[in-house]
């Protein structure tokens, strides 16, 4: 059995992870300008990807089994690429299989990375919001530790800008 039907899959995982990537470089620009329409557009096309991801993933798991069996070893769905690449004996099966992880690898590292500033991106406009929020309303009093369950709880009191009982 050949690995071919591997390589193929390696590269839709390769190409949806680009996809996925060119859309959290986006996404990073539509955080900055605070564009919401366009940031749920973005969400809902990653989420097709993130989709089609884990059926190729899958595929790849089906893959492997079938090519372990057809070596003469138990199919083991744990079993990664790396794993497969030291079993694999004709040298440009597994440089082939070699590029296409390193290629992979690559283009997930730098969707963490982008991932992980339009993580740092929300989390300031929600630090920022949260922030508004106190100024108007003012900061909630939270001195009370602990209250007595069967006392009326008013929730937290806020001494704001704006009389909200008015």
């Amino acid at each position: 059995m050949s690995i071919q039907p591997l390589l193929e899959t390696m590269d839709k995982l390769q190409e949806a992870h680009e996809a996925l990537l060119e859309l959290a470089k986006g996404k990073t620009q539509v955080l900055v300008s605070n564009d919401i329409d366009q940031l749920n557009m973005i969400v809902n096309r990653e989420n097709k990807w993130v989709r089609a991801i884990a059926e190729a993933n899958q595929q790849r798991i089906q893959i492997i089994g079938s090519y372990l069996i057809s070596r003469g070893y138990n199919p083991n769905p744990k079993i990664t690429v790396n794993d497969l690449i030291k079993v694999i004996f004709n040298a440009q099966e597994k440089q082939a299989l070699s590029q296409a992880q390193q290629l992979l690898l690559t283009t997930i590292k730098e969707l963490k990375e982008c991932n992980i500033i339009n993580q740092q991106l929300i989390e300031q406009s929600l630090s920022f919001i949260n922030y508004s929020i106190d100024l108007v309303l003012g900061a909630p009093e939270d001195d009370v530790v602990y209250q007595n369950p069967h006392q009326q709880a008013n929730g937290p009191k806020r001494l704001g800008v704006f009389d909200t009982k008015a």
